[in-house]
């Protein structure tokens, strides 16, 4: 059974998100992604990581026109 880690760093949660500091940051501040803090370090959880990614609009296709 392969273990997934329940709580990411903001670097981890970086790469994972494929996203940059200032838009985690940004999504954090305005309450868009929940963190949550371990002594100094700012962690987010995977769940958390995953609807905040899950919450962006989809890119819609749109039809050629002729």
């Amino acid at each position: 059974m392969e273990s997934y880690p329940i709580a990411l760093t903001i670097a981890e949660a970086c790469s994972a998100a494929r996203a940059g500091r200032t838009s985690l940051y940004h999504a954090i501040n305005v309450g868009q992604l929940r963190a949550v803090k371990r002594g100094r370090r700012t962690l987010v959880l995977t769940e958390d990581l995953r609807r905040w990614i899950e919450g962006h609009p989809a890119i819609e296709r749109k039809m050629p026109t002729k």
